[in-house]
């Protein structure tokens, strides 16, 4: 496997940053059972675990994370040695206004959210409209772990472990008509579990969409856990996507629904804010934000004093991977 070095935003992890055996096996035994198709043990293996992974404040760990080495994946960079994030400040440090603006409401206020019994109903242009149940849903994709970078327009990124399935596999099993192009995702939006829901600063449910070429790519994820375990519920629990070249809003949280269509969706930040939310929003260093700059990042757990800011990589450093879907086009423009 080709490793790139730090040069290109990767690195090498040392041997006091490398997982545990025993913490690793752990999570490929989950991994292999979701896997299996067993989805209902799965979730039963989660349930313990559920507490502890819901709570607002401090989330208790078993020890250091770091970059887990020698993830099977069929992905070509897809994975990076970089150091994870920690536990703590992934599940702590959220992007999710239905539960709050400040990056601490979600895990405070995300505990009423309900997340079981849940479905996902696929619909629109497609052959095979269905309603899934979260248990079944599970069943649709051969679960794996990625290691991924996540970059968020306001400026910070993370490295996060997600565990899922690339949404392609579900896009296959409905099989779209020919006349769909791009593909619509939709938030819960519930006054009753969802506090902020219903403020001025949205307009709910969240929707967010992806042309069907991206969505069909096979980095794009339909996660369903995080380090190994159930997704938080401040974290998007218990379905969400992952579109790692993209700002972290583009991957909508606790979905469900998934829409195909003709046009493009009409999608919650772009109604908000045209001029400053692009229907693509690309990772783009050379496209500043109208209020501020792209061009660098603050990786989250490096906030010391004299820590530097890292360079904005371009396609949030998947250029290499996804680059070619937009080829030809003016990417500041189509922002």
């Amino acid at each position: 496997m080709l490793i790139k070095t730090s040069r290109n935003g990767f690195c090498h992890p040392v041997s006091s940053e490398i997982t545990s055996q025993r913490a690793y096996a752990g999570r490929r035994d989950l991994i292999k059972l979701m896997a299996s198709g067993v989805a209902g043990a799965a979730l039963a293996s989660w349930a313990s675990r559920e507490a502890r992974a819901q709570g607002a404040g401090s989330i208790p760990r078993p020890g250091r994370l770091a970059a887990l080495p020698g993830v099977k994946s069929s992905l070509s960079g897809a994975l990076t040695l970089e150091k994870l994030t920690a536990y703590q400040d992934a599940s702590s440090y959220n992007n999710f206004y239905e539960f709050g603006t400040d990056k601490s409401d979600p895990a405070r206020n995300a505990h009423t959210l309900r997340t079981s019994p849940w479905t996902v109903e696929i619909e629109g242009l497609v052959k095979k409209p269905a309603r899934y149940a979260l248990e079944d849903l599970l069943k649709l994709g051969t679960q794996e772990e990625r290691i991924y970078r996540l970059r968020c327009v306001e400026g910070w990124s993370m490295v996060i472990p997600w565990v899922g399935y690339s949404l392609s596999e579900l896009i296959r099993k409905v099989e779209p008509l020919g006349s769909a192009r791009y593909v619509e995702f939709v938030t819960l939006a519930d006054h009753k579990t969802m506090p902020f829901v219903g403020s001025r600063v949205l307009d709910w449910p969240y929707v967010e969409g992806l042309r069907m070429d991206e969505a069909m790519h096979p980095l794009t994820l339909l996660s369903f856990g995080m380090y190994g375990e159930v997704l938080p519920k401040q974290n998007g629990a218990p379905v969400r996507l992952v579109v790692p070249w993209k700002y972290g809003f583009k991957s909508a949280k606790s979905l469900v629904k998934i829409r195909f269509t003709d046009k493009p969706p009409a999608t919650a930040w772009n109604k908000a804010a045209a001029n400053e939310y692009g229907f693509f929003s690309n990772v783009n260093p050379n496209v500043d934000h109208p209020r501020w700059s792209q061009a660098t990042e603050r990786r989250i757990g490096e906030d010391g004093l004299f820590a530097r800011k890292r360079k904005t990589l371009m396609f949030n450093g998947y250029e290499a991977q996804v680059g070619q879907l937009y080829a030809g086009m003016d990417l500041k423009k189509f922002f």
